[in-house]
């Protein structure tokens, strides 16, 4: 199974995310290009783009960004609800048609401010079962014509989504991550998602959860190519194991400082998978070998930001290899300032995570 880098576009209206001190165009066009062009000469083949509501609409960006590079994946994040599955299935087979296979799609069903764009709040049941029928609907319309669906949350009657994907003759689609940690989520992944995407958790708990989304998979009856595996996590590389954990130490004292917040509030977030990361603090700083808790324990950390790995370059491909020995085959990397470490981690890292492992 091919391996996937993919780095991390923030896609936000204000600089400072996550400690980055870019301020110069930050938010533009020009700035998003600029980083999706360095991730292409660094090695990356495509990043995930954040979403939100308040932030630049994550799709189009994506279809700007795919205009203006030539290898680039965007990895646009969408929420069902924003979109309606019809709407998104041509909106999406329309962009990986222009980009000839280029468009990669991130469904996040977690909380947002759901109000402001007309859209309601169910629990998280409600979510979850809205986010498969969307799914379903999606695969349908890239896949078939003249379909008909009506479900809980859904419909639509006698749909052909028109262009088709790119390769629709082949059954290619885009492909389709997914998150969430909760029971409900991992139903959905295990039958609808192509790549379940993972936060920075400790090897045993990442092998525990494959596990039981393979056993999820097979028990209610998977009808698609087998689920595959993902990591989106923060990774801190240095020259030395020495210089960067004295890096890391300083820049969470920084972002501590700069938030002024206390971990209490962030363990407020209501969000399965943030709880888990944010639990995981309790168990000390550092875990496996270079696990780095301390963003979270500091309340300066959310989802990516909250677990970095940190090391010499060396050390960090050896973590992220015992990552991929558990079964992840995409990885979802970042650390800032974002165009400075697109061209360290590309360089350094990238390389070794691509050559075979070394033996003892």
């Amino acid at each position: 199974m091919s391996l996937e880098f993919l780095w991390y576009i923030p896609n936000t209206v204000r600089p400072g995310h996550r400690g980055d001190d870019t301020v110069e165009g930050w938010g533009s066009l020009d700035f998003s290009t600029d980083l999706a062009r360095t991730a292409e000469q660094h090695g990356w083949s495509g990043a995930l783009i954040g979403t939100g509501w308040g932030r630049p609409d994550t799709f189009t960006v994506a279809t700007a960004l795919a205009a203006r590079t030539t290898t680039f994946k965007p990895l646009p994040a969408i929420r069902p609800g924003y979109w309606h599955p019809a709407h998104f299935a041509s909106a999406a087979a329309t962009l990986d048609s222009l980009s000839r296979g280029r468009l990669l799609v991130n469904i996040v069903s977690g909380q947002d401010n759901l109000a402001a764009y007309g859209d309601a709040e169910g629990d998280q049941a409600q979510r979850y079962a809205r986010t498969k029928e969307f799914l379903q609907i999606t695969r349908r319309l890239w896949t078939e014509e003249n379909v008909t669906y009506e479900g809980d949350y859904f419909r639509v009657e006698n749909s052909t989504a028109v262009p088709r994907t790119f390769g629709a003759a082949e059954g290619r689609h885009p492909t389709l991550y997914f998150g969430g940690a909760s029971e409900a989520a991992e139903k959905v992944a295990a039958t609808e998602a192509d790549v379940q995407l993972f936060w920075g958790e400790p090897l045993d708990d990442i092998a525990e959860r494959i596990d039981r989304l393979k056993s999820l998979s097979s028990r209610l009856g998977r009808a698609h190519a087998p689920l595959e595996f993902g990591l989106r996590t923060t990774t801190l590389i240095r020259d030395t194991s020495e210089e960067a954990w004295r890096d890391a130490e300083a820049k969470v004292a920084a972002l501590t400082e700069r938030a002024g917040v206390e971990v209490a509030n962030a363990r407020t977030r209501k969000a399965v998978g943030q709880r888990r990361l944010l639990d995981l603090a309790d168990r000390g700083d550092v875990l496996d070998t270079n696990l780095y808790k301390a963003p979270g324990k500091a309340g300066v950390g959310g989802g990516a930001g909250t677990t970095w790995l940190v090391g010499s370059a060396d050390e960090v491909a050896d973590s992220l290899r015992k990552y991929q020995d558990l079964g992840i085959t995409h990885f979802v990397l970042s650390d800032t300032p974002y165009k400075q470490e697109i061209a360290r981690v590309g360089d350094q890292l990238l390389s070794r995570l691509r050559e075979p492992a070394p033996t003892a």
